[in-house]
């Protein structure tokens, strides 16, 4: 990035006034987007207004349009739902409607609006925005408001986020709540798995999505469900016996549960109904199965939201601030949203046009379309289950006489199964035979290596840890050892899922192939480590649910420090010498400071902190939140953090500490994880495939790879997934302290603190540009995205 950065002080907001609504169906992460929304916009000196019950509210002015302060959003970024409340409204429907909104607006002088909700409340947005200049005339006219007030708020500035558990709107990877939403179906899968294997029952469990699949895909394929159905992708003619055939198939593999999920909305290709209840009876009078159904309702709206939500609703909370800051009368209507990694602006009515494209397509039975619609994420989610949940008869399956094997190195870190699983099955699908290596590069040595089949690895995806066993010992002292074992199994490609030190192992191996051939093979990494630190990667497996333990324990910790209130807490988290898990814990968990060895602080910087929690104990929000990472400071340790906290607030606040430890390790994978995992996972081993078949050489009779693209660590970039060779990962790694030289999110370093009420700068040069809404071509699906 060679442009010089862009810092958003230019931008002050002083004189204007910004609305903040929730409108149509809460989603999790709402309040959190709100928080964002009213700190950001009193940051850059703002008036900021909360619009309670939505539009509703907008009609009725009144106490429904209050101006807030710092304050008023305390607290609120971990509860579920929205505080200002939502609500549909019928009178915004009409003229009449919208023409007292824009006299209650202008009575307070709010002409920039942030509205979250679905594609029905910003399409309202957009067209209040197009009639606003007549509105005010109207005004005017009626003498309600008089000309100087027509032309000192002549245009209104719209911004909306969007927030829907359905994921069903187009230009925006994730909606906010949709994570969160996942969350509680993975909870209750998990737990209806428990009892379903007791018993020996299938059942049939229904999630919400009338006109989008999303949430009864990536269900699905995060716990490996015998069979899903959604809208957009209809079962073809004679389903019924096909999907009978399966789920007998699969008890005869001593498979003791069928899941079979069920979008609300799910028709068959002739557009009629396909309904839980149906499913159920067609299972009992087939198969005479012990069958329940399950209807997840409105627990699925429900709850906390998770870290991810959090952090995804605060990014784009800021980014409409600054959107509605550079906002001119010439700027279409946006809507801030994330693509892979990365914070876009789009074009509203474009999004909202194409989210209405899909549903057309659907009702015209154009269902390949309606797929490609959706967007590269969905088209991809899609086309893993289809290669994962079905196996295909021996017989029709290709030989390719290569031998594959998969390990785990590194600490445990959740989704690994997940990872290994999906590894397995594609290879298996496409023809090898799948070994799997017990306990590392160790176990490997020792010969502990086995055939793994397709029915091995059934139920993985829920279980946290790593099942083949990990160790973190390196290959160096063992290449010997490992060649023969190489030779003696015939290994022609070696997937390895871990962190650092399969990073390091892998350019160990390759370093070692002057010496033996056995490790001139096709090598792939797939990145999996709660640290986060694998250079080439965004993210790695792991990291996600080690955030949502960090960011659950953090609540309970503030709700603790609430109720005895002037107390501090100092939280120490796991991650090596890599801050990510403090920096983005303290977004999600709304902390007042991280911190990291990444960004270096003095004792001055220490004691700034400290009179930053003296002045807030002064405020309604009497309790504090620091989070530390393990290896930040070698003489600035937690014990000494702590003390020097307790002797400074001494009278004004007292302290407590807390080291999370190894609970960051545990736990079932999240949703993300599992997701994440299983899609990085088959793509690896689709690379493999190819570099076999690139690299066999007939007249030998094997397999011989020695170039650098042959050992490729497989990471997401911002936005896509890239095959990087490690050779040339080793410029961007600082190895001593085991972290790639530049991080990502340390750009989001500024957004914890100005929302913790610091003044800081924030380098606004990657936001800014309105993009359009690319229609993807099915090629591209196959190419990059998650």
């Amino acid at each position: 990035m060679d442009h010089q950065p862009k810092f958003f002080e230019n931008l002050s907001g002083t004189g204007k006034a910004i609305g903040v609504l929730t409108s149509g169906g809460d989603a999790q992460g709402m309040n959190a987007a709100v928080r964002a929304v009213v700190r950001m916009g009193i940051y850059v000196k703002a008036k900021v207004y909360f619009v309670y019950e939505g539009y509703q509210g907008m009609v009725d002015g009144g106490d429904n349009i209050v101006e807030v302060s710092w304050e008023s959003v305390s607290s609120i970024l971990q509860v579920g739902g929205t505080v200002i409340g939502s609500a549909r409204c019928k009178s915004f429907r009409t003229r009449e409607g919208r023409l007292q909104a824009a006299f209650n607006l202008v009575q307070r002088g709010i002409t920039n609006l942030c509205v979250i909700g679905g594609d029905g409340s910003l399409t309202g947005a957009n067209l209040f925005r197009e009639e606003w200049s007549g509105l005010l005339e109207e005004l005017a006219q009626k003498g309600k408001i008089d000309e100087d007030a027509v032309k000192k708020y002549a245009y209104l500035n719209i911004v909306g986020m969007v927030g829907s558990i359905d994921n069903d709107f187009c230009g925006t990877d994730m909606t906010i709540g949709t994570d969160s939403a996942l969350h509680r179906i993975i909870e209750v899968v998990d737990a209806i798995m428990t009892t379903a294997q007791s018993h020996q029952r299938t059942f049939v469990l229904e999630v919400m999505g009338r006109h989008c699949g999303y949430l009864a895909l990536v269900s699905a394929l995060a716990c490996g469900a015998d069979w899903v159905f959604i809208p957009e992708y209809p079962p073809e003619e004679g389903w019924e016996d096909s999907m009978c055939v399966k789920l007998s198939e699969n008890r005869a593999r001593k498979k003791r549960l069928n899941i079979i999920i069920v979008a609300e909305g799910a028709i068959d290709c002739h557009n009629k109904p396909i309904t839980s209840e149906k499913v159920k009876d067609l299972v009992v009078q087939r198969l005479g199965f012990d069958t329940r159904v399950t209807i997840l309702g409105h627990v699925q709206r429900g709850g906390t939201p998770s870290a991810f939500d959090r952090i995804l609703a605060s990014r784009m909370g800021v980014e409409a601030v600054l959107a509605l800051l550079e906002a001119t009368p010439a700027t279409p209507a946006c809507v801030v949203s994330l693509s892979g990694n990365q914070a876009v602006r789009l074009p509203l009515m474009e999004c909202v046009q194409m989210t209405q494209e899909v549903q057309k397509a659907m009702d015209e039975g154009r269902f390949v379309e309606a797929v490609r619609l959706r967007g590269r994420s969905f088209e991809n989610n899609l086309n893993t289950y289809k290669l994962l949940s079905h196996k295909k008869p021996d017989a029709e399956l290709p030989k390719t006489n290569f031998n594959v094997a998969v390990l785990n190195v590194g600490a445990p870190a959740a989704g690994m199964n997940a990872a290994v699983r999906a590894a397995v099955r594609v290879g298996i699908t496409e023809g090898h035979k799948m070994f799997a290596v017990i306990d590392g590069f160790e176990g490997f040595a020792r010969g502990k290596i086995k055939e793994i089949s397709w029915g091995d690895v059934g139920g993985w995806t829920g279980q946290g840890g790593s099942i083949l066993g990990t160790k973190r010992t390196l290959p160096a002292k063992y290449l010997e050892k490992i060649a023969d074992q190489m030779r003696t199994n015939n290994i022609n490609a070696l997937m390895v899922i871990g962190g650092f030190e399969a990073y390091l192992g892998l350019l160990e191996l390759s370093a070692a192939r002057e010496k033996y051939d056995e490790f001139c093979v096709p090598m792939v990494m797939v990145p999996a480590t709660v640290s986060n630190n694998v250079p080439g990667s965004d993210f790695s497996i792991g990291a996600d649910t080690a955030l949502n333990t960090i960011t659950d324990t953090c609540d309970r910790i503030k709700q603790s420090a609430s109720g005895t209130k002037r107390r501090v807490f100092i939280i120490e988290t796991m991650g090596g010498y890599c801050g990510y898990l403090a920096n983005m814990g303290a977004l999600a968990a709304g902390a007042d400071a991280a911190y990291i060895f990444e960004e270096q602080f003095d004792i001055r910087e220490l004691q700034a902190n400290v009179e930053h929690l003296t002045e807030k104990m002064k405020t309604s929000i009497q309790r504090g939140l620091v989070l530390r990472n393990e290896n930040c400071n070698e003489n600035y340790t937690t014990d000494f953090i702590y003390q020097l906290y307790s002797e400074e607030g001494k009278g004004v606040f007292d302290c407590r500490k807390n080291v999370l430890g190894h609970m960051q390790q545990g736990g079932a994978p999240s949703p993300f994880d599992r997701n994440f995992g299983t899609k990085i996972s088959a793509k690896a081993m689709q690379w493999i495939s190819k570099k076999l078949k690139e690299t066999y050489r007939k007249e030998e009779g094997k397999v011989f790879a020695n170039t650098d693209d042959s050992v490729c660590l497989l990471g997401m970039r911002r936005r896509n997934l890239v095959f990087q060779p490690v050779a040339e990962l080793k410029t961007e790694t600082d190895f001593v302290h085991r972290i790639p030289k530049e991080q990502w999110w340390l750009k989001l370093r500024p957004l914890m603190k100005i929302l913790a009420k610091y003044k800081t700068s924030y380098d606004v040069s990657d936001s800014g540009q309105l993009e359009h809404v690319a229609m993807h071509s099915p090629k591209e699906a196959e190419t990059g995205a998650i």
